[in-house]
């Protein structure tokens, strides 16, 4: 345990540095440009901390990861040459390395968020259900893995709304006529309501706290950006 809160410790300092720095860098330094280019860097940074964190890693969880990493760049992939999902958009040469228009960090992103988000919303369904148990009544089954993939998928959506402004802004990528499509937020909830019933089904721990302090940072992150830059 002792173990695990010093890896636990030094994530969340590694987040925090990474993320605070970024921050500063890129509203009052004149190294905008080099932070910007660094991104991959740091959320490549954040998916190992991530990894690192996660009890009992096994086939499930990569599993997971990789079915995520798939749905997200196949679903991103037909988005910008196709527009028929997410709307018309274009990827900047900011986020690194491309597959047909789509960076490879874009797979991870996706990854990122719906796990976090996951590993918050089980958290919050685990915290109500010992509230139910107290009460000496029961959540139905049904009603816990709805609520779950709805909760989930609302909260990935939230969190793609307070990153597009910013995005946008940092040339990560661009909407046609530079409008945000109602659309993409749609497509963002139906993906990541069908990529959450796929973690809820998977049996792996689901009680990565690093996860959530990460949320809680990028959230902040992307904020702090959309309110300043």
């Amino acid at each position: 345990m002792k173990k695990y809160l010093t890896k636990y410790n030094i994530a969340i300092f590694i987040a925090l540095l990474f993320h605070i720095s970024g921050a500063i860098g890129i509203l009052f330094t004149p190294y905008k440009a080099w932070f910007i280019a660094n991104t991959p860097l740091n959320l490549v940074i954040m998916l190992v901390l991530l990894i690192w964190l996660q009890p009992k890693k096994n086939v499930s969880f990569f599993l997971f990861f990789a079915i995520t990493f798939l749905v997200g760049m196949g679903t991103e992939i037909i988005g910008v040459n196709t527009g028929k999902l997410f709307g018309h958009y274009h990827y900047g040469s900011a986020m690194g390395t491309k597959l047909n228009g789509v960076p490879f960090l874009i797979g991870i992103n996706w990854f990122v968020v719906v796990f976090c988000s996951g590993i918050i919303i089980t958290k919050l369904n685990n915290w109500i259900e010992d509230k139910y148990l107290i009460a000496e009544l029961q959540m139905p089954p049904l009603l816990k893995t709805v609520s779950f993939i709805i909760d989930g998928a609302l909260l990935a959506t939230l969190f793609d709304y307070n990153l597009e402004p910013v995005a946008i802004k940092l040339n990560f990528w661009q909407w046609q006529n530079n409008q945000i499509p109602l659309y993409n937020f749609i497509c963002w909830f139906l993906i990541s309501a069908f990529l959450l019933l796929v973690f809820k089904r998977l049996n792996f721990s689901k009680s990565n706290q690093f996860a959530i302090h990460l949320f809680i940072i990028q959230s902040l992150f992307f904020i702090g950006l959309q309110i300043y830059l």
